[in-house]
């Protein structure tokens, strides 16, 4: 449930998706634009911001390097000239004038580069020289210029490698700043000595505040120049789409309208191009398709008007040929046997040949689309009762039974009960005619607003391909077969066309040596569409879901409780002794 609620509201979505070229391919394009744009964006970026490390890490290098050199070249300086003047001065007078030389060291520092940083100076671990007599304090501090924080700009670590090693130290590191905010920076640091001969760690921080600011405007512009790109893009795709689409569209409607019956529509064709030779194409094949079912139609209306034609002009010589066999066939016995035996032969045949004339009025009339369906509520056992008594006879000479399930409760739908009775009698003709000897089944069912009625014969059954095939005029799975009912291969043409005049359906299941089973389904009212049908077309106990090899039993058996469902679902109609002559008893059929 939870499932469906989710999916309703995008089903139209997923609809318009499955139905619209145009959109899938403008939405393809333009996922694919966005992967190559976002791919070329990642790849632009990266090498902008490599380029502006590279850059930043060579001016850092080169100022760095430059103010090192100007460090040590003025302690050095300001070393000779103080050794000049002899150690007269006090230790705090040695220390005031130590930290004022590094003020004016670094100011100097400050004002004498290009670009944006920050000079710091740190003590130096070795540095052991206290300040007015503290132990725990260095001669030189920290200082800084700018709003650095020194002690939480320089790591603790950048500070003690500085003093185990020699020469310039490099790292990235997040700059602290005075107001509390914090961004990344290059800290370029070495150890060098003041005028008095005292090491200290001299650090340029170069902030990469304005590399920032290039990296984000590349960003900006590379995420504008990307959407119009992709827009772009879009509507490219969307109008090279449309010149396809559009006259694809066009045919497929000139299709549809083609085949419900307008055969006169065809396609506007503009230009030279392979559109419009396509159109052209199109147009020549219609044109060809409405000549051709012309035709067809035609010969479809001179073929019914002959077939009806002549099926009521032979009444006419029928009937008279029919009363004068009556008359023969009733003076047989003054004959000798050969007159009497050709009697009895010209009678059957013109039963049989009305039996054909009768068929082939009734498929005229379903060609014609005249056939009329006057349906009334029947119950249908009262149908299969009536089918089931008529033919008795051909039972008897076949030593079947036929045994009905379902009847105890009324099976009603709105049908034509000549029609279906019709359809039942050729149904189990058919049965019983290729049953082999053997039980024939009826069962009877409704539900879910359909009714359905399957005869089940456990004879020569049908081989693969043959169901398809069985509905087809004048078709015969056996054409070797001697027939005992004078069929004229028509019955079941007209039953499927009588099940389709009700709305409902007639199909065939069979297994060679395994019988086979006819279902007929109906709507319990006239108008309503079949969703299925409460019998399975494919019986219980068919091979396949038995899973036995080899033919049936000559005898079939009855399923636990059968027995007892005779006397309530099952009517058996059998010749008197017919089963026991067989060898079979109550409780054998199935």
């Amino acid at each position: 449930m939870f499932v469906r609620l989710v999916r309703r509201p995008l089903l139209p979505a997923m609809r318009l998706w499955r139905r619209n070229l145009q959109l899938r391919v403008v939405a393809a394009t333009l996922l694919m634009s966005l992967g190559v744009v976002l791919l070329l964006g990642i790849v632009v970026t990266g090498q902008v911001r490599n380029g502006l490390l590279e850059a930043k890490e060579q001016t850092a290098q080169s100022q760095a390097k430059g103010g090192f050199a100007f460090a040590q070249q003025a302690a050095d300086k300001d070393n000779r000239r103080g050794s000049g003047e002899g150690e007269t001065a006090a230790p705090n007078s040695s220390a005031q004038s130590a930290g004022t030389w590094l003020n004016s060291l670094m100011e100097q520092l400050a004002s004498g580069g290009q670009g944006v940083y920050s000079v710091v100076v740190l003590s130096s671990e070795r540095d052991e020289i206290p300040i007015l007599g503290n132990a725990d304090a260095r001669l030189k501090g920290s200082r800084a210029t700018g709003d650095i924080l020194p002690e939480e700009t320089i790591p603790a670590d950048v500070r003690e490698a500085m003093d185990k090693q020699h020469g310039t130290f490099q790292r990235y590191a997040d700059l602290h700043r005075k107001s509390g905010g914090t961004e990344p920076g290059l800290i370029v640091g070495k150890r060098v000595t003041d005028a008095s001969g005292n090491p200290y760690q001299l650090y340029y921080v170069f902030p990469f505040s304005q590399e920032e600011e290039t990296l984000s405007l590349v960003k900006g512009t590379l995420v504008t120049a990307g959407v119009f790109v992709v827009v772009l893009l879009g509507a490219i795709a969307w109008l090279v789409v449309r010149q396809v689409v559009t006259p694809v569209r066009m045919a497929a409607g000139i299709s549809e309208r083609l085949a419900a019956g307008r055969l006169q529509e065809r396609m506007k064709v503009t230009g030279e191009d392979d559109i419009a030779r396509l159109g052209e194409a199109f147009n020549k094949m219609a044109q060809n398709l409405q000549v051709k079912i012309q035709q067809l139609e035609g010969l479809s209306r001179m073929q019914r008007r002959f077939v009806s034609d002549v099926s009521h002009e032979l009444r006419t010589p029928l009937t008279t040929v029919r009363m004068a066999a009556d008359v023969i066939h009733a003076g047989r016995a003054d004959f000798d046997a050969a007159t009497a035996r050709s009697a009895e032969l010209l009678l059957g045949q013109l039963d049989r040949f009305e039996s054909l004339l009768g068929d082939l009025l009734e498929i005229s009339r379903f060609d014609a689309g005249a056939a009329a369906l006057e349906a009334d509520p029947t119950d249908l056992r009262d149908v299969v009762r009536r089918v089931v008594d008529g033919c008795e006879p051909l039972a008897e000479r076949k030593g079947s039974r036929v045994i009905i399930f379902g009847d105890a409760e009324p099976v009603v739908a709105e049908a034509d009960g000549r029609r279906i009775e019709r359809v039942l009698r050729n149904l189990l003709d058919n049965a019983i005619e290729h049953g082999e000897g053997r039980d024939v089944i009826i069962r009877l069912a409704s539900g879910g607003g359909a009714v359905a009625v399957a005869v089940r014969d456990y004879g020569v059954g049908l081989k693969p391909g043959e169901v398809n095939r069985v509905f087809n005029r004048f078709w015969r799975a056996d054409p070797a077969r001697a027939r005992t009912t004078g069929g004229s291969g028509l019955g079941l043409s007209i039953a499927v066309e009588d099940a389709r005049l009700h709305g409902g359906s007639l199909h065939a299941w069979g297994e060679p040596g395994g019988g086979s089973q006819f279902r007929l389904t109906l709507p319990s009212t006239v108008g309503e569409t079949l969703r299925g049908s409460p019998i399975p077309l494919e019986p219980a106990d068919s091979r396949r879901k038995r899973d036995v090899d080899g033919a049936l039993p000559a005898h079939t058996r009855v399923p636990a409780g059968a027995t007892e469902a005779r006397t309530t679902e099952a009517r058996t109609t059998a010749a008197p002794g017919a089963g026991q002559d067989k060898g079979r008893g109550p409780g054998d059929a199935r």
